[in-house]
């Protein structure tokens, strides 16, 4: 489990001013489930990170592992298991002797090393210098590292960044199978359909705070828009029908979107007066939109269009 308590961190931009990156944050990552951890670029995602891994201390609050700080463990890797940097790794040591040391620096067997090269698909090319080493074998080699101690938490950083289809479907499948043995699972990434199909729980940052702290169903319930698509014959008379119903209803194109009544009562109410409906359709906005609409204040950095540039 990991905790954070009112947790801060301040950092000093020049002539006596800072920059608060967290801002005062409580949240609990519990066990037994895949949390994932949102927020635009500048969110404090990354300072979080680091201070639950004693990377950064900070200004004020605590942040703890199973109870206690990750930096005074006297095994951190049997405590929490870490990929912040894929490339923080010495390019001309190999693969095996990187994990080799990093097992004799926290006690952990050697036969330990080759069932996690096993374990992320690196075996055969352990003798090879991670420096020759593309962006997706090296974030398998961080999964690896992670993993060399058997830790009950697991904290990712962009984890699937550089891999391939497998890959993806890799970690996805390797997160949800640590969080069914009742390992604490903490990951972040900036690619929402992923998520969206590997988190039970998200908790989501913006300008150092905290905007959301719920499941994944919760989240999309509150934030998630959702409408009715009705594709049918006679378009204006059911648009006309269900807007004097009170109804949001607008049209687009071909179809008509219905705010304010499920797709069963659509259906029926166009039933009732004799239109005949061709489609009948729940839609609902994906993580990214739901996303996007509730970080719409929090974004650091805006990009414009080549249109908008051009007006």
């Amino acid at each position: 489990m990991i905790r954070a308590h009112q947790l801060t961190k301040r950092f000093s931009s020049g002539k006596g001013q800072s920059k608060t990156a967290v801002d005062g944050i409580d949240f609990v990552v519990e066990p037994g489930r895949v949390t994932g951890f949102l927020g635009p670029n500048g969110a404090g995602k990354s300072t979080t990170m680091r201070m639950i891994l004693g990377l950064d201390a900070p200004t004020s609050g605590t942040v703890s592992v199973n109870g206690h700080r990750y930096a005074a463990s006297p095994a951190p890797l049997r405590e929490i298991g870490a990929l912040l940097e894929a490339n923080a790794v010495h390019p001309g040591r190999s693969a095996r002797d990187h994990l080799r040391w990093m097992a004799a620096s926290n006690g952990i067997p050697t036969t330990r090393v080759g069932e996690v090269l096993e374990l992320v698909g690196l075996e055969s090319v352990a003798g090879q210098r991670a420096g020759r080493f593309s962006l997706g074998m090296g974030q398998r080699l961080g999964i690896a590292a992670a993993m060399l101690g058997d830790p009950p938490v697991v904290v990712l950083d962009e984890p699937v960044n550089g891999l391939d289809p497998e890959g993806i479907r890799w970690v996805r499948t390797f997160a949800r199978q640590l969080a069914d043995e009742g390992r604490t699972v903490f990951i972040s990434s900036h690619l929402m359909s992923e998520m969206a199909l590997m988190a039970d729980h998200l908790l989501v940052i913006g300008r150092g705070q905290i905007l959301a702290d719920c499941s994944m169903t919760e989240f999309m319930g509150s934030h998630a828009a959702s409408y009715v698509r009705v594709k049918a014959p006679a378009l204006s008379d059911a648009a006309a029908l269900l807007d004097g119903r009170g109804l949001e209803v607008s049209r687009v194109d071909d179809e008509i979107r219905v705010i304010g009544l499920d797709a069963p009562s659509v259906g029926e109410l166009l039933f009732r007066h004799g239109l005949m409906v061709h489609e009948l359709t729940l839609v609902r906005s994906s993580l990214e939109d739901a996303f996007m609409t509730l970080t719409a204040d929090s974004v650091e950095y805006h990009a414009t269009t080549a249109k908008e540039v051009a007006r």
